[in-house]
């Protein structure tokens, strides 16, 4: 919970300081959506993975934290609204939580992250900046391909709700830059992976991204 907050901390001062970046900015720009039907924004990041299993004492099961590289596809449906959908790929470790110690290494892990949804622009009025602030929901699934032997290989797959702010900073009439910040909320299934009936917690993956949209 405390990790979560402090990420969510974290992506409201990323996304503050580039809006006040944007107020000083010369006025002679339009963010990239106005006039783009569709665009393509590869991207990368860093995700924070929420714990797969809460075990007894404080100890866990989950990803490390780590690199996240994907794309989004979006297509305009008003001047304000689109359709978008995200693919992205995460690899990292697999890690077991251990009461005061910061995790153990204990095998490898992949995840890939599928998930479509709306994408809502708030309008800046009549101020001219190149700065255009959005919000985005939707839903997908997230693939997980673990590891913990070289002998031993699972995966498992989960519905996942997510919900993100961000801003696009435009760079010209066709390329904007965009910071992003995502929260994907679903519950790893434990018994797709190991076949065991075990309750597991809704857990957060955060997902902070920075890339170009590019309009077309």
């Amino acid at each position: 919970m405390i990790r979560s907050v402090r990420l969510a901390a974290v992506a409201g001062g990323l996304v503050a300081f580039a809006v006040g970046t944007g107020a000083r900015a010369q006025q002679n720009l339009r963010p990239v959506s106005s006039g783009s039907l569709f665009s393509v924004t590869p991207y990368a990041g860093y995700m924070a993975f929420g714990d797969f299993v809460q075990g007894p004492v404080g100890t866990s099961i989950s990803m490390k934290n780590g690199a996240l590289y994907g794309a989004q596809l979006a297509m305009q449906v008003t001047p304000n609204v689109a359709i978008v959908g995200n693919v992205a790929h995460s690899s990292t470790s697999l890690q077991a939580g251990v009461p005061f110690l910061n995790g153990l290494d204990v095998g490898s892990s992949s995840m890939w992250l599928y998930d479509g949804g709306l994408q809502f622009d708030i309008p800046t009025g009549s101020s001219g900046l190149p700065v255009k602030p959005f919000v985005q929901v939707g839903a997908g699934a997230m693939h997980y391909q673990l590891s913990p032997a070289d002998f031993l290989k699972t995966d498992a797959t989960n519905f996942a709700f997510n919900a993100g702010v961000g801003l696009d900073y435009a760079m010209s009439r066709a390329v904007a830059l965009r910071l992003s910040a995502k929260d994907y909320l679903g519950k790893f299934d434990v018994r797709e992976a190991t076949s065991l009936k075990v309750n597991t917690p809704m857990a957060h993956n955060w997902a902070l991204t920075a890339g170009l949209r590019i309009g077309f």
